[in-house]
């Protein structure tokens, strides 16, 4: 591998423009196809094979009228004043029949004609059936809402609240909202709007109205300027701290622009370019900066020129930015088994994104070194290493090291007990997706929610659509079947309201929307989809019939008990591939196993703090929210996968330098000590780098992105500097040279990889003697 970078290295520096033209020629053809499709992204989460994703499936194919999304509206009149006054009342019905005249729209008449069943028959006819169905003295209590009345009729779609101050305009799209055109929800937004000419009324469009985009701002640019100032301080030169950004850059342009010259073709969520760029940045600065140092390292301590400098960086240092690569990559392809096609599409996006680093930091950076020969390294530079001669060049690493070996067993000690106190409140940790309740407050999103709320009860937040089908494929179900249906799951508890929408022209579906006491993400609204969905249910034996539940609120309930029941099997795959690279890098048994178990110390911290910060609030006014709330369904997997593969970057990085030293003839704690001293330095301005990064996006204005930040610039900080910095030197220090221990069978079958170089240097030696 050595050999073939390093004859790589010294052929891009001897033909720089041949490889920068390739590359600008591939940007080019990137830039090309991206102004001809365009920029497509959608809030599509895709739940294949859940119960949830499978009664939208059918509801799509037996009644597309039914399957579309819902989105809604709150007129809101300042405290004390009504909505049912006639100017007011005027506002909203024309609002309302605005909304209803759009394309994309349909009104609760259109969709009972469209189902074959006239909704107020249907409803009259369940209430009926309830009446009838128990005594008046168990009668369900009536909620303190009802239908706006305009000159005795109901406007569709629209309840008040029972003081008249707040009004909810409940309406279906056609289809799922990430399936609608561009400018359909700012039409819905525009045509509310005006009921607030000429009157008090407030407009408060709920969460689901709003235009997807891609949630990047400006604060992502100061993560760069830390990243630019830390690569200053450890070059030391301009001309090298820049080098690693534009590597980063151009990595970042061909991964992630090349996700969107394809997203007119092919579904992507505006999370994935968000993530490739998190992970491109990271890695593409990190590769960069991991030759550089080695090349300007050559130069100062063996007196090489640059050209040759460089190739031997590529080929040794070089070496492992390859297999770092292959483990980021393998342990982001890892999600791909889980079978959820956002999550592996924003895999492949960031795994693509990350080969591209690789290749440009193994091609595109020594082109560049190649134009730039000896100027890489300034004469007052050379002098001072050249005066520096053999003594440390990190004098507080050297302190630092040496005190971590002698003090091995309190350090191993210490860390264990931070990290294990850090993780804690994993034990609390709860998973959902986020919705208006966790929005800032000044938020029309969390607006809307807490007047609903107030108005008509939390569940109405998160509506359940349920599908009742007949056992017996050769039945129907009559409007009396419905209703009865209706006034059972009326019974049940926290149920608010029942209301029957439809039946399929052919009879055999039939569909009502049921509305929880509780909020989308509480635990009982949870049991009770549980309940409604189980086959043994008392309503199920009763009715004869199997119940579908579906809806945003199940679909996020579905998608967190499919990542809970995959994640074991995700981790196994993760863990057992990069425990072969790592086996076949550092030849060793040990040191595979030891940094698996300082990563899983890191992640668990990692959790436990996140959740601390998240979800039960701490500091959260640093962090730029108001409101804890569950963490998101896909972090822990996606999290973990993405920091396995990042810690083995310095897991890499920091004991291959130990292996090369204990190759190169040091022994027990003089090959920690020395390949500590190496490698340090640079790994520490990597970390830097990568949690600058990372924290840019805390600082967004979406709170996915700012857990995800979060997260992963935690689990930097956590790993690199607690694990890596700290536990990796005390345990190697523990076990001395028996840490490099392979049976022999084993080394005999393991190709030889030569990561450190020595047959690479052993060649390069041979022909200087010549």
């Amino acid at each position: 591998m050595s050999k073939l970078l390093y004859r790589l290295g010294r052929k891009a520096y001897d033909k720089p423009w041949y490889f920068i033209l390739g590359w600008v020629l591939i940007l080019g053809i990137v830039a090309a196809a991206l102004g001809m499709n365009g920029v497509h992204v959608s809030s599509d989460i895709k739940l294949e094979g859940t119960p949830s994703q499978q009664v939208l499936d059918r509801l799509e194919k037996e009644l597309p009228e039914a399957s579309g999304g819902q989105g809604s509206v709150i007129f809101s009149a300042p405290e004390g004043e009504r909505l049912d006054t006639p100017d007011n009342l005027s506002a909203i019905t024309k609002a309302v029949n605005d909304v209803y005249q759009l394309d994309y729209v349909i009104n609760p008449a259109e969709l009972a004609a469209a189902a074959g069943a006239d909704a107020s028959a249907m409803q009259q006819q369940a209430a009926q059936a309830a009446a009838s169905g128990q005594p008046s003295s168990e009668q369900t209590e009536l909620p303190p809402y009802g239908p706006l009345i305009v000159n005795g009729m109901p406007v569709p779609g629209v309840n008040i609240s029972s003081d008249g101050n707040v009004a909810l305009f409940q309406f279906q799209f056609t289809v799922q909202q990430n399936s609608l055109p561009k400018g359909v929800t700012d039409s819905v937004i525009q045509a509310v709007s005006q009921a607030e000419q000429g009157t008090n009324i407030t407009i408060l469009p709920s969460d689901s109205l709003k235009e997807v985009g891609i949630p990047i701002g400006s604060n992502e640019i100061y993560g760069l300027v830390i990243a630019a100032i830390v690569l200053f301080m450890t070059l030391g030169s301009v001309v090298a701290a820049g080098l690693p950004i534009v590597i980063a850059l151009f990595g970042v342009a061909a991964g992630v622009g090349g996700a969107f010259a394809i997203s007119n073709f092919v579904t992507m969520t505006s999370f994935t370019p968000v993530l490739a760029l998190m992970i491109g940045l990271a890695v593409g600065i990190d590769y960069a900066l991991f030759i550089v140092n080695r090349q300007r390292r050559l130069i100062f301590d063996q007196n090489l020129s640059a050209r040759e400098a460089a190739s031997r960086a590529v080929g040794t240092a070089g070496s492992a930015v390859f297999f770092a690569g292959l483990t980021v990559i393998i342990a982001l392809c890892g999600l791909l088994v889980i079978g959820i096609s956002f999550l592996s599409m924003m895999a492949l996006v960031a795994s693509v994104t990350v080969l591209f680093n690789v290749l440009i930091a193994l091609t595109l950076l020594p082109a560049l070194l190649g134009l730039l020969g000896e100027r890489i390294c300034s004469r007052k530079a050379r002098e001072k290493n050249h005066a520096q001669g053999t003594k440390p060049a990190n004098k507080l690493a050297d302190r630092w090291v040496s005190g971590v070996v002698k003090l091995r067993w309190p350090v191993i000690v210490a860390v264990i007990a931070i990290l294990g106190t850090a993780a804690l409140p994993v034990a609390k940790m709860e998973l959902g997706m986020p919705s208006g309740a966790t929005a800032n407050l000044d938020t029309t999103a969390r607006q809307s929610y807490d007047a609903i709320t107030k108005g008509f009860g939390e569940g109405f937040n998160g509506p359940l659509l349920i599908v009742a089908e007949p056992k017996d494929a050769s039945q129907t179900v009559s409007l009396q079947t419905l209703g009865m249906l209706a006034q059972q799951l009326q019974q049940l508890d926290h149920v608010s309201v029942v209301t029957p929408a439809g039946v399929s022209k052919d009879g055999k579906m039939a569909i009502l929307s049921l509305i929880p006491e509780t909020g989308p993400t509480d635990q009982a609204t949870k049991q009770l989809v549980e309940e409604l969905r189980s086959p043994d249910s008392a309503i199920a034996r009763d009715q004869d019939m199997k119940l579908g539940v579906t809806g945003l609120t199940a679909v996020n309930i579905d998608m967190s008990a499919k990542l809970a029941e995959v994640f074991p099997v995700y981790i196994g795959i993760i863990v057992i591939l990069s425990l072969v690279i790592l086996l076949l890098v550092f030849r060793s048994i040990l040191v595979p196993i030891k940094a698996t178990i300082g990563f899983l110390l890191s992640i668990l911290a990692t959790f436990g703090l996140t959740t601390a910060v998240f979800q039960w609030g701490w500091a959260k006014e640093w962090f730029g929210f108001d409101t804890g709330g569950p963490l998101l369904s896909f972090i822990p997997i996606m999290v973990t996968g993405i920091l396995y593969g990042l810690a083995m970057d310095y897991q890499v990085f920091l004991v291959s330098s130990m292996r090369e030293s204990y190759v190169h003839g040091h022994r027990g704690n003089d090959s920690v000590k020395h390949g500590y001293q190496m490698a340090s330095r640079v790994v520490v301005a990597a970390a830097i780098i990568m949690v600058s990064v990372f924290a840019g996006f805390i600082f967004t204005h979406d709170i996915m992105i700012k857990q995800i930040g979060f997260a992963l610039a935690l689990g930097i900080l956590i790993d690199a500097f607690a694990v890596r910095m700290a536990l990796v030197p005390a345990v190697m220090s523990l076990f001395g040279d028996k840490a490099w221990w392979l049976p022999k069978w084993l080394d005999r079958m393991l190709p030889n990889l030569d990561v450190e170089g020595d047959k690479l240097i052993a060649e390069l030696n041979a022909q200087e003697k010549r």
